[in-house]
């Protein structure tokens, strides 16, 4: 019975996911679900990318937390729209969720949405939500190890972002086992290394953006 009804949680999750990509796509709406675990930079990541993309493309977020709206606040000061879901709880955001925030957005005024989900590195790769691609930030703080412990995250994202990397000449961790590893787990897998506290190597993932969104 438990499996059962798991199932029918995901497929019912999948049928509005599917709704809402249509209405994305309707809308020329490019979406990022953008995927880590607590700390490891996802707020600070959109800062620097909408500070260096807004002025050329239309930009909207959608921030997942548990509780509180601190996020959404930092966001709000770079002057792109942006809608707060609180979870109460639960560890991921669905496809409902999203589909009921996006009367709050203008999407004809869109042209690339970011929905920060709750820091989480389970959950949140098993639930679509109507994205393009599901990107995920493993800062090099959290070790080396969890391509290997967490596989499914690495699995279904499109992009990983190893953060932090300015801060390896003071911990262990080898970045050349963050790589192979996941790569293991998913071949296809675009690997950028990169410090939001720096700047380093930000701009390859500016440019896989813009190369999507053009594509």
């Amino acid at each position: 019975m438990k499996i059962k009804v798991v199932r029918d949680i995901l497929e019912a999750n999948q049928r509005i996911a599917s709704e809402n990509r249509e209405i994305f796509t309707r809308h020329g709406v490019f979406v990022i679900n953008l995927m880590s675990s607590p700390g490891a930079g996802k707020t600070t990541l959109l800062e620097r990318t909408i500070e260096s993309l807004k002025d050329t493309i239309p930009i909207g977020v959608i921030e997942g937390d548990i509780r509180s709206s601190i996020d959404a606040e930092r966001i709000d000061k770079l002057g792109v729209p942006v809608v707060q879901i609180n979870t109460d709880g639960a560890c991921h955001l669905d496809g409902n969720m999203v589909r009921e925030c996006l009367g709050e957005l203008d999407l004809s005024s869109l042209r690339l949405l970011f929905v920060e989900n709750v820091g989480n590195l389970v959950c949140p790769a098993e639930f679509k939500i109507g994205e393009d691609h599901k990107v995920m930030i493993l800062s090099v703080t959290e070790g080396d190890d969890k391509p290997s412990k967490y596989p499914l995250m690495f699995r279904e994202s499109s992009v990983l972002l190893i953060n932090k990397i300015d801060l390896l000449p003071y911990i262990e961790c080898d970045l050349e086992r963050i790589k192979s590893s996941a790569r293991d787990i998913n071949p296809g897998l675009e690997i950028f290394e990169i410090s939001c506290k720096t700047g380093e190597g930000l701009d390859r993932w500016y440019r896989w953006i813009k190369e999507n969104l053009s594509s």
